[in-house]
């Protein structure tokens, strides 16, 4: 018996450094589709109701695709009905260029999620730390254990056989306990294994993360195909409103400062974290449970860590600066987009409105909306007053039409875009 496990053990090693070399060199399109299956499998959450694709749409740009739900909170909900997160869902799309969650001189950079907590350090990529979390999370996929999320790949309909080709024969050599079915739909139940079996199934755990990780750094999720891409390609000419647009982002408007605009393939973020004075989305289902929720941002996240948790405080409200890349691409002019990271923003003119004019207009009375906002020219105070950047925004002294011209330049960075069709 132990003979046998110690050769099932070499195998398994063995298997999976062979795949990993011949992925690397040789199929990494492989890899891709098969990271590609993962994401869009809704039977990977416990009521098999939701994937990955569920919040990060391509037609929405790699976000969240529910209209009702962008329109209120932002937050969308997870696979138990009822249950929401507290953030609107980031962009999935260029995610995979974050470097490694670090301290650089006085500011945090990098890692995944808003709060910059899916770091790298455990699968040494953030995208990949970042894919595994929605799996377990009780207000998203919700699944009781990391095996389950295993169990369900390694039988999926479709692309089980794939994942094998792709990390070796011996990846999914798992025994299985007779009631894993049950356990794996149920909420707070863990998946009885052995020690050899729970080692094996954790590695092949980071082996998803690591096949998603790959579908989000594809040209598909990347594409790089936005009417900007092709301006600076030569192949199409911005408009004279549009150009201006950019000239303004780059300039007066102080947004390349954060949102990097450099180069023949610009990301639109710089990976730091600011707090920009964003009201509180009182739509926001975290307060249902919580009236006196506050989300804290990386501030939060760092009080979590032994060797950050000092820097908490002066961190407090931050939040991670997403790329622009996709920011008002969507099914369909009307098709409501939520913008920040409560969502608080329902409108592009709103939030360059809001960068422009923050500071020199009155306070809403607190619990106001965006509309409600713009309706009586005042704006709701900062969520957290603490770490506000000042310097960034805030009194730019735009005139309406150079906000207009930025918002068109906004929307030259949706991918997808066709200059034969224009």
């Amino acid at each position: 018996m132990i003979e046998k496990l110690i050769n099932k053990f070499f195998f398994v090693i063995v298997g999976a450094i062979a795949a990993i070399a011949s992925v690397s060199v040789h199929a990494a399109t492989a890899l891709e589709q098969l990271g590609r299956s993962i994401f869009f499998d809704r039977n990977l959450s416990l009521n098999r109701n939701q994937a990955c694709v569920s919040c990060h749409v391509p037609a929405m740009g790699w976000s969240g695709p529910n209209a009702a739900f962008n329109a209120a909170g932002a937050a969308h909900q997870g696979s138990i009905v009822g249950r929401f997160g507290t953030r609107k869902p980031p962009s999935a799309a260029y995610a995979t260029f974050s470097p490694f969650f670090h301290l650089r001189f006085n500011e945090f950079v990098g890692g995944n999620f808003w709060d910059g907590r899916a770091t790298g350090e455990k699968l040494g990529d953030p995208t990949a730390d970042q894919a595994q979390k929605p799996f377990l999370n009780p207000v998203e996929q919700a699944l009781p254990d990391s095996a389950c999320v295993v169990y369900r790949v390694c039988n999926a309909d479709g692309y089980s056989g794939q994942f094998q080709q792709v990390w070796g024969s011996y990846s999914c050599a798992i025994g299985w306990p007779h009631d894993i079915e049950r356990a794996c739909a149920t909420e707070g139940a863990t998946v009885r294994l052995s020690l050899f079996d729970r080692m094996t199934s954790d590695r092949v755990y980071g082996l998803i993360a690591q096949s998603i990780a790959a579908f989000e750094g594809s040209s598909e999720a990347n594409a790089f195909s936005s009417k900007l891409d092709q301006s600076l390609q030569g192949n199409v000419i911005l408009t004279a409103q549009e150009q201006r647009g950019f000239e303004l982002f780059k300039g007066e408007a102080r947004c390349a400062r954060c949102h990097e605009a450099s180069g023949g393939k610009p990301l639109f973020t710089d990976f730091t974290f600011e707090n920009l004075g964003v009201p509180k989305n009182p739509a926001n289902p975290a307060y249902n449970a919580n009236p006196h929720f506050v989300d804290l941002g990386l501030g939060g996240f760092l009080e979590t860590k032994l060797w950050y948790w000092f820097l908490g405080r002066a961190n407090y409200g931050k939040h991670k600066i997403p790329t622009l890349r996709n920011v008002d691409k969507r099914p369909n002019p009307g098709f409501v987009k939520a913008y920040t990271h409560n969502g608080f923003f329902k409108s592009l003119k709103g939030i360059v409105h809001f960068y422009n004019t923050r500071d020199i207009k009155d306070h809403c009375p607190d619990g106001y909306t965006e509309a409600q906002a713009l309706t009586e020219d005042c704006w709701p105070a900062p969520e957290v007053a603490a770490n506000v950047n000042n310097n960034d925004l805030g009194n730019l002294g735009l005139s309406d039409e150079d906000e207009d011209a930025i918002v068109a330049f906004l929307q030259t960075l949706s991918d997808g875009f066709d200059p034969n069709a224009h």
